[in-house]
C-alpha cells in the first residue's frame, strides 16, 4: 500500500495583521469556510489473475459492489470483486475487441465494441451479451467511449470521425459524421444531462445538439492540446486532459472562461480525466508514471505513484469513497480510497 502525500497546512489569515485588519478578516471567516483540502487517501492493487492477458483498458462500478473493466485484447467483459480478489471474463462474440464501459440506468454494463463495430450490454447479473450493430454500410468507427444522456440515450464516439447514439427503448442506433473528421475520443455527461465529447486528434471539446444529433464546437485556447478525455464536475464545468500540453484544463460553458495548470514532472502526458462527488479532479500521467488528485479549491496537485513501471492508466471512474484504476501496462486494477 502505497501512503497518500500529506495535506499542505492553510496559513492562519489572522496572522500578520493589524487589529483593523483582524475585524474586517473575521467578518470574512463568518460568511463560511473557504475550499476544504482533499482527504486523507491510500492506494492498493491487486493482479489480474486470468487465464489470459485481458489488455484491461477502461473499468466501471457495477451494481453489485464489483467492478467492470473492459478486456481489449482477449475480447471479454471483465468483473473483479475487491473482496476475493477474484476475476470473471464474459465472453462478447467472436472479433470482439471493447474499449470503454459505463453502467446504464438499468444497470447493465454497456460496452462500445469496436472489433465488432457495435455496441454491446451485457445484463447484470444475468449476464445475458446483446448487441447494437451499427447502421448496415457504416465504417469501422474504432468505437471509443460512450455516456448516457438525461433522456437515456447512450451517446459514444468513434476516433474514425463520428459520433452516434443508441436508444435502448427503440433499439436504435445513429451515427454521424464528426465535425472535422477523425479524432473524438472521450465522452461525458453533465449533471444537467447535456453530453460533450472531446477530439484528441482534431483538438478540441464540443458539445451535442441531443435533438438533432449536431456536435457543437468549443476551442481550447491552447492550440494543437490534443484533448484526450472529458468530465464534468457537479457544476457543469468540463474538465479535459491535454495529451499534448501536459495540461489539465477546465471549461465553464456558463461564461465560456478557460484555465489551464501544467501537471508537475518534466514531462507529463495526461491520459485519464475524472471528477470524483467530492468534486476533486483525477487525472492519470503516462510521463510520470502516476495519477494525481487536483484540488480546484486551493489549486494543488497531490501524487500518487505506481510501484510497477508503466501502469498506463488509461481511464478512471469510481464511486463514493473509492477511485478505480485500470493498469493497461501492467495487468494490474488498482483502488485509492478517499472515503
Amino acid at each position: 500500500m502505497l501512503d497518500a502525500m500529506p495535506e499542505v497546512a492553510m496559513p492562519d489569515p489572522l496572522l500578520s495583521i493589524d487589529r483593523r485588519d483582524a475585524i474586517a478578516a473575521l467578518a470574512l471567516l463568518a460568511c463560511g469556510p473557504g475550499p476544504r483540502a482533499a482527504p486523507p487517501a491510500a492506494m492498493q492493487s491487486w493482479p489480474l489473475r486470468t487465464p489470459e492477458p485481458t489488455g484491461i483498458h477502461d473499468v466501471a462500478p457495477a451494481p453489485d459492489g464489483g467492478v467492470w473493466f473492459t478486456a481489449q485484447r482477449s475480447g471479454h467483459l471483465g468483473w473483479f470483486d475487491p473482496n476475493s480478489g477474484r476475476a470473471e471474463l464474459v465472453p462478447l462474440g467472436p472479433g470482439s475487441s471493447p474499449h470503454g464501459v459505463v453502467q446504464g440506468p438499468d444497470k447493465a454494463a454497456w460496452l462500445t465494441d469496436s472489433g465488432q463495430n457495435a455496441i454491446q450490454r451485457v445484463s447484470w447479473p444475468g449476464r445475458e451479451v446483446k448487441r447494437y450493430p451499427l447502421p448496415q454500410g457504416t465504417p469501422n468507427t474504432n468505437l471509443n467511449t460512450a455516456a448516457f444522456d438525461g433522456d437515456g440515450r447512450l451517446w459514444f464516439t468513434g476516433q474514425g470521425g463520428f459520433v452516434g447514439h443508441v436508444d435502448p427503448r427503440r433499439g436504435e442506433v445513429q451515427v454521424k459524421a464528426a465535425p472535422r473528421g477523425r479524432g473524438p475520443y472521450g465522452i461525458c455527461a453533465t449533471p444537467a444531462g447535456e453530453v460533450w465529447w472531446c477530439s484528441l486528434a482534431g483538438s478540441f471539446i464540443a458539445r451535442i445538439d441531443r435533438r438533432t444529433g449536431d456536435s457543437i464546437v468549443v476551442e481550447p485556447p491552447t492550440k494543437a492540446q490534443g484533448a484526450r478525455r472529458i468530465w464534468s464536475d457537479s457544476r457543469g464545468r468540463l474538465w479535459v486532459s491535454e495529451w499534448n500540453s501536459g495540461q489539465l484544463s477546465v471549461h465553464d460553458p456558463k461564461d465560456g472562461s478557460w484555465r489551464a495548470w501544467k501537471l508537475p514532472g518534466s514531462g507529463p502526458r495526461p491520459y485519464a480525466v475524472y471528477v470524483d462527488e467530492r468534486d476533486m479532479v483525477w487525472a492519470s500521467d503516462f510521463g510520470g508514471n502516476a495519477v494525481f488528485r487536483f484540488d480546484a479549491g486551493h489549486e494543488q496537485f497531490e501524487r500518487f505513484g505506481f510501484p510497477r513501471e508503466a501502469a498506463g492508466v488509461r481511464q478512471i471512474l469510481g464511486r463514493p469513497g473509492e477511485v478505480w484504476l485500470p493498469e493497461s501496462g501492467t495487468e494490474h486494477i488498482s483502488l485509492i480510497r478517499t472515503g
